[in-house]
């Protein structure tokens, strides 16, 4: 066994909302599944569905891809990548920066100011929200895609026309006369 294994420094996971520290670069980055709500992505294939059959009926193009609910319950992934930083008192942080920063946003040894917040497992290290590079005054703040991004808006325009269609269809069987 080395050394450096025996001697492993200490990493804090928390140090309340902000962190000031001077930022010692990047760990291994993975990938981590957004959780999305199904019934939500079930009416919103249900009713991009009914505008797809209506088009059909009527002969509109079409030939679009169609995306199956398979693929759709299934979250979009993000970018996981810890960052460590060091206070001014020598002790070491990491939080996960969750999406994307430009490359040439932060170089080691950069003073920073980071915002973050606890994640809801305990055992992560808290979440990164934003950052201000002190050395260059630059805001930077992290993007991941969202359950909305991941439907994409054509999706989503058909289910607003789906449940259009829907609505006007119910309101007319409801409205029409039985008896004559």
């Amino acid at each position: 066994m080395e050394d450096t294994e025996l001697y492993r420094e200490q990493i804090l996971r928390h140090a309340g909302p902000v962190i000031t520290g001077r930022f010692l670069g990047y760990r291994t980055a993975y990938t981590r599944e957004v959780r999305i709500r199904r019934p939500l992505v079930l009416a919103v294939f249900v009713s991009a569905a009914i505008a797809r059959i209506l088009a059909a009926m009527l002969r509109f193009g079409g030939g679009g891809v169609r995306r199956k609910f398979k693929d759709l319950k299934k979250g979009p992934e993000f970018l996981v990548t810890p960052i460590r930083l060091r206070d001014d008192l020598g002790q070491l942080y990491e939080v996960e920066m969750h999406g994307h920063l430009p490359v040439s946003a932060l170089h080691r040894g950069d003073l920073v100011q980071m915002t973050t917040r606890d994640q809801a497992d305990p055992t992560l290290p808290t979440k990164l929200l934003r950052m201000v590079n002190l050395e260059t005054m630059q805001l930077l703040t992290p993007r991941i895609p969202t359950m909305w991004s991941h439907l994409g808006p054509a999706l989503l325009l058909q289910a607003c026309l789906g449940l259009v269609l829907a609505a006007l269809i119910t309101s007319i069987w409801v409205s029409w006369p039985l008896g004559s």
